[in-house]
């Protein structure tokens, strides 16, 4: 009879602190300074995006098209710079979402037995030196078979990346002067 009781009230305490331990973790009500809040509910959203608050469901009720970080390709000019300065190669990967263009190997005329490979990732839709990354990489091959590839520091990356700044400040002053 004893033990019964014991259980009971040990049940009794365990509920009880499980329920406390829940409500503490409720938060106490917080007003709100209106002046750093903005009103508009879209902006509240950017704002929240931008110092990483929220939650997401998995991507579960967003429209189609409204993946990843970057504007429509259409309007970002990093994106269409890039895209004009390399067109005399062919594209291997292109990933719009995930900011990144990988280009096939390219072989000078000259030099068979040598390709090189540029890859080209975005981290900022801004016009800015750290907002884009060129990475080339260069393969040796000594017969059909036996290839060796491996990533180059050359002065070529560098001036591929202010090409393409370049470009890009134009299209944008371009863009601004037909709106």
């Amino acid at each position: 009879m004893n033990i019964i009781r014991f259980i009971n009230k040990s049940a009794k305490w365990l509920i009880f602190f499980l329920i406390l331990s829940t409500l503490s973790n409720c938060g106490i009500y917080r007003p709100v300074d209106a002046r750093k809040i903005p009103p508009n509910d879209e902006e509240r959203i950017k704002k929240n995006q931008e110092e990483g608050r929220g939650f997401t469901l998995g991507g579960v009720g967003k429209t189609f098209g409204s993946g990843g970080t970057f504007q429509f390709s259409s309007s970002n000019e990093m994106w269409r710079a890039t895209l004009e300065i390399l067109d005399f190669i062919p594209l291997s990967d292109v990933d719009y979402g995930g900011g990144i263009i990988i280009t096939e190997w390219y072989s000078a005329p000259k030099k068979p037995d040598e390709s090189l490979k540029i890859m080209i990732q975005f981290l900022s839709n801004e016009i800015r030196a750290d907002g884009i990354k060129v990475n080339i990489y260069k393969k040796e091959c000594k017969t059909e078979t036996q290839c060796s590839a491996f990533l180059i520091e050359s002065d070529v990356g560098s001036e591929i990346k202010l090409e393409i700044l370049k470009q890009a400040a134009l299209l944008k002053k371009a863009d601004l002067k037909n709106n």
